[in-house]
């Protein structure tokens, strides 16, 4: 995995498909930034933090991955990773449906995952530091180039979406006192469906990840 340092960056996200634009022959890569001033969120939503958190956007082609991911869930798949490398590092956080990172009930952090041809592009903001009220932080300190290389050689093991996903059907739970916004609107995750494919049945409606 080849990795691209940048002190700061409007988004990572946004660099990383100029990037890959701008090269001969694809090669999976990672861009990380001390500081984003206008990343990309949900919904067209921005999601920026102060210096010192971690932002970063990565790239991989289809055939890199687990062969039985669903690409609508890749999001879920990718937090979940990430997830099991905190966890791994003694943080308490869990995922939201679908791919926000949560400290007991505050976001610290999300994902963003966009396909483009045969390449799949990832971008993850997380909480380093104090943002403000609304927001909370991860609950351990981390070496940022030891966590971004233990994730990708688990991304490169290609862990498994079955594997994955049983683990995040137990977790599941967590989200069902929280409202996801479904075309405009708030809707309470108190009785969705989660199917085998990380996608939900609320009010009689499949829905996948929201970005």
């Amino acid at each position: 995995m080849k990795i691209v340092k940048l002190k700061e960056v409007d988004s990572t996200h946004t660099y990383l498909k100029e990037y890959i634009k701008n090269i001969n022959e694809f090669e999976p890569v990672c861009i990380v930034a001390n500081l984003q001033t206008n990343g990309v969120g949900s919904r067209g939503n921005s999601w920026s933090g102060v210096e010192g958190n971690l932002f970063f956007s990565f790239a991989f082609k289809k055939e890199q991955l687990t062969n039985d991911l669903p690409l609508q869930s890749c999001s879920i798949y990718f937090s979940y990773l990430l997830k099991i490398i905190l966890k791994n590092k003694g943080s308490n956080v869990w995922i939201k449906w679908p791919n926000d990172f949560y400290i007991d009930n505050k976001k610290i952090g999300g994902t963003i995952t966009t396909i483009s041809n045969d390449i799949v592009l990832c971008g993850i903001g997380l909480n380093l530091k104090f943002v403000n009220n609304e927001f909370g932080k991860l609950d351990i300190n981390i070496d940022i180039d030891k966590t971004l290389k233990d994730y990708f050689n688990k991304i490169k093991n290609k862990t498994s979406w079955k594997q994955i996903f049983s683990d995040f059907k137990v977790e599941f739970q967590n989200s069902r006192k929280f409202h996801v916004t479904i075309n405009n609107k708030k809707k309470s995750l108190e009785k969705a469906i989660l199917n085998s494919d990380g996608s939900i049945n609320i009010d009689k409606k499949k829905v996948f990840s929201l970005r």
